[in-house]
């Protein structure tokens, strides 16, 4: 396997989570007495680029299709961001009527609505034709498509954007070079690009393992965008770490000869910062399996006791780094009852490998559980808000990573 940003040949492993089946392979009645398909789940890190990257043993084509399971605007949490960061953007940059606005992985159109609400011209690009119908229902144009240097050569004979963002689309790429090249040809001359993503640093520093699934094709550092962008004469000028998905990253970016974006000092402090961590040593990245199976195993006993103990233990989210925690700690439908979920789609449904049941919230009241196993962590304090009626009969949430946690 070469990387996908230098070519350079992958040898050091930076986490091997062992095979498993897709993380959003939901699968239905009919189909569990059948075989699953399992595929490794190791991630490399390059030692000239420092990109952190699996291959593409699962092929995005066959993941964002038609079955897609994944609707942002299921997350009150995410919905406040994508507003918030609307009103910022107009704020800063003084986008108006005249502007046109292209989201990549636009989704159901949760983040282009507000543009919208403003009579701004906008554009999604959504390859998973399920979701993107919920926005073109929406009133959001949106091209059912893969985002590369081919569609934006096609696109862009039309209309350039005045601002092409994306968020958490870049790690599930597996052609990063295309993907940017594709960028710069859409971009108008004085045009803004953001992109937000999982900071690699965060996912060490927090041992976030579980975001690692097959869909994530690459675990992206400060560092190695900077440098994958101006290889593609595309400069950041700025950079803003946020709290989102445990800790990431939303840069700031404009063509590298447009001389009106000034670089701010938070550009040069972050590249310190994750200099000074040794994120550009490999020896920064060893030992980190050793801390997740420390995860591992407080999970799995913890969960065995209170089994024993004849205690009700549930999970809520059926999210995608749920399925790669529970896989990976060998955590089934005995020792976790069923997973609830708020999205319709994913109801009636089977968690993949671990075939716990997806059930809708209104099995809480029903069965009265002693703990609720909280997977998508990263909205915890939104869920544990919505469940607060479990308190009722002294339930507590329970949380894995970066510690185990009891509320």
């Amino acid at each position: 396997m070469n990387c996908r940003l230098c070519n350079n040949l992958l040898t050091n492993v930076f986490v091997d989570l062992g095979n498993s089946p897709p993380s959003n392979s939901f699968v239905t009645k009919e189909y569990l007495e059948q075989g699953e398909m399992y595929y490794p789940l190791k991630v490399y890190v390059c030692e000239q680029c420092f990109l952190a990257q699996i291959d593409e043993y699962k092929k995005s084509v066959d993941i964002f299709n038609n079955f897609y399971p994944y609707f942002s605007s299921y997350s009150s949490t995410w919905l406040q961001h994508a507003h918030s960061y609307v009103n910022y953007m107009m704020d800063r940059f003084n986008f108006d009527e005249r502007s046109f606005i292209v989201e990549i992985a636009s989704n159901d159109g949760y983040l282009l609505q507000y543009f919208k609400e403003r009579n701004i011209t906008v554009m999604g690009i959504e390859p998973a034709a399920n979701t993107a119908e919920l926005a073109i229902e929406k009133g959001i144009e949106t091209v059912i498509d893969f985002f590369n240097e081919k569609l934006a050569l096609k696109l862009a004979d039309d209309q350039k954007a005045d601002l092409l963002l994306g968020n958490n689309v870049i790690a599930h790429v597996p052609d990063l070079n295309g993907f940017v090249k594709g960028l710069k040809i859409m971009l108008k001359k004085k045009g803004i690009i953001t992109m937000e993503f999982p900071h690699l640093m965060q996912l060490i520093e927090q041992c976030q393992f579980d975001t690692i699934y097959h869909e994530h094709y690459s675990y992206i550092s400060f560092h190695t965008v900077v440098n994958l962008f101006e290889k593609h004469q595309l400069q950041i000028f700025d950079v803003q770490e946020l709290p989102t998905h445990g800790g990431s990253l939303r840069i700031f970016a404009a063509h590298a000869e447009d001389a009106s974006k000034e670089t701010t000092e938070y550009v040069e402090q972050l590249l310190n910062k994750e200099k000074e961590l040794g994120m550009l040593d490999l020896n920064y990245y060893e030992n980190f399996e050793s801390k997740i199976l420390k995860i591992k195993y407080n999970l799995t006993k913890f969960l065995i006791d209170k089994k024993m103990e004849g205690k009700k233990l549930i999970a809520y989210g059926a999210a995608a780094k749920g399925n790669t925690l529970l896989n990976y700690c060998g955590i089934n439908k005995d020792l976790v009852e069923f997973a609830v979920d708020a999205s319709a789609f994913k109801q009636g449904k089977y968690m993949p490998a671990s075939h716990i049941p997806i059930v809708s919230e209104e099995e809480i009241r029903k069965t009265k559980p002693d703990y609720i196993l909280i997977l998508p962590w990263n909205i915890k304090y939104e869920i544990m808000q919505q469940l607060q009626y479990v308190r009722e009969w002294d339930c507590q949430f329970v949380v894995a990573i970066p510690n185990m946690e009891l509320s």
